[in-house]
C-alpha cells in the first residue's frame, strides 16, 4: 500500500470534483476547490473520519469493498479504477468484478435525475446504484449479499419480491428475467457469475428451470407497467432504458405523463421516503424487484 500516493490521488480527484458533477447542490461559495471530503465519504457510505485519514496518510488499508465504493463516489474511469486499487494495495478487480462499477456516463446522468425513480442495473439484475425515488420504490438494494444481489436470484427464491407486480404480469415478468440471464451468460460465459446464477437457479426452482428450456433471448426492459406499492397502490409507468456500449450495465428511469394519479403518487414517494415496505403477506421479506 502506498499511502503517499494514494492520499495524493484521492485528494487530486476530489479537488477535481464540483457538486453538480455528483448530484449536490451548489450551496454557498466554497473556499477550497472540489468536493468537501464529507461530501465524498457521504458518496462512498463511509465516517468522514476514516477516509480523512486516507487522505492524511494514516488510514489502515481500505477494503476491495471500500476501494469500490470510493471509485463509485469520485466518479473514476475503469483505468483510474484499477490504479487506486494498485496503490491501495490490492489487485485490480478481475473481468467479472469490473462489471459492477458504475460507468461514470450512466452515473452522471443519474445525478441529474432527483423527481422520478432512476437506478443502473448491472446485466444481472444487480442494482449498483439507485437514488432515493427508486429505494422509496423498490427499498434500500444495498442490503443484499452474495446471489441475492441478482434480482434475477431473487425473483425465484424469494415469494415477496413478486409482490410488486400484479398477479397477472408475474409469468411475464419470469419469462424476462430468465430471457435476461440468458443473454448475460451468452456474453459471460458458463464460468462467469452468470454461470454461477444458471447452476443454482436449476437447483432451486423448478419454474427457472422450465422457462430457460425455452431458450428466449432477450435483453430490453417493458416498456410500460403498473408497480405495486405497499401504501401507495398500483402505479403505471413508462420505462426507458439506457445502456452502455458493451451492454453490461442499463440505466432504467421511470416517469408517469404530468397531471395523472401515478404522477402524483411518483411525486408523494419523495415525501415517503425510504421505510422498509413489508406486505401483510410477505412475512417478513423485504421487496425490492424492478425489470
Amino acid at each position: 500500500m502506498d499511502r503517499v500516493e494514494l492520499a495524493s490521488f484521492l485528494r487530486r480527484r476530489r479537488e477535481e470534483l464540483r457538486p453538480e458533477d455528483v448530484g449536490l447542490p451548489a450551496g454557498a461559495r466554497r473556499k477550497a476547490p472540489g468536493l468537501r471530503r464529507e461530501e465524498v465519504a457521504s458518496l462512498a457510505a463511509m465516517s468522514t473520519d476514516y477516509y480523512t485519514r486516507l487522505e492524511q496518510q494514516r488510514g489502515p488499508q481500505p477494503s476491495e469493498q471500500m476501494l469500490a465504493s470510493l471509485a463509485r463516489a469520485l466518479r473514476l474511469t475503469d483505468d483510474e479504477r484499477d490504479y487506486l486499487f494498485l496503490v491501495a494495495g490490492r489487485n485490480a478487480p478481475s473481468p467479472q468484478v469490473t462489471g459492477t462499477h458504475v460507468a461514470p456516463a450512466l452515473q452522471r446522468v443519474l445525478d441529474r435525475l432527483d423527481d422520478t425513480p432512476a437506478l443502473i442495473l448491472s446485466s444481472l439484475g444487480e442494482v449498483l446504484v439507485q437514488n432515493r425515488f427508486a429505494e422509496a420504490l423498490y427499498g434500500d438494494s444495498s442490503r443484499f449479499t452474495g446471489l441475492a444481489r441478482s434480482g434475477i436470484y431473487r425473483w425465484f427464491t424469494d415469494p415477496g419480491e413478486r409482490l410488486i407486480y400484479p398477479e397477472h404480469d408475474r409469468d411475464r415478468q419470469s419469462r424476462a428475467q430468465v430471457a435476461n440471464l440468458r443473454a448475460a451468460y451468452a456474453a459471460m460465459g458458463p464460468r462467469s457469475r452468470a454461470g454461477e446464477l444458471v447452476r443454482v437457479l436449476h437447483g432451486e426452482s423448478s419454474e427457472f428451470t422450465a422457462i430457460w428450456e425455452r431458450h428466449e433471448v432477450a435483453k430490453r426492459f417493458e416498456d410500460h407497467k403498473v408497480l405495486i406499492h405497499p401504501q401507495l397502490g398500483e402505479i403505471e409507468v413508462d420505462c426507458q432504458a439506457l445502456f452502455t456500449e458493451d451492454q453490461s450495465q442499463a440505466l432504467l428511469v421511470l416517469t408517469a405523463p404530468p397531471r395523472t394519479e401515478s404522477f402524483d403518487k411518483i411525486q408523494l414517494l419523495g415525501v415517503l421516503g425510504t421505510e422498509k415496505f413489508v406486505s401483510p403477506d410477505a412475512g417478513s421479506s423485504p421487496r425490492s424487484r424492478l425489470s
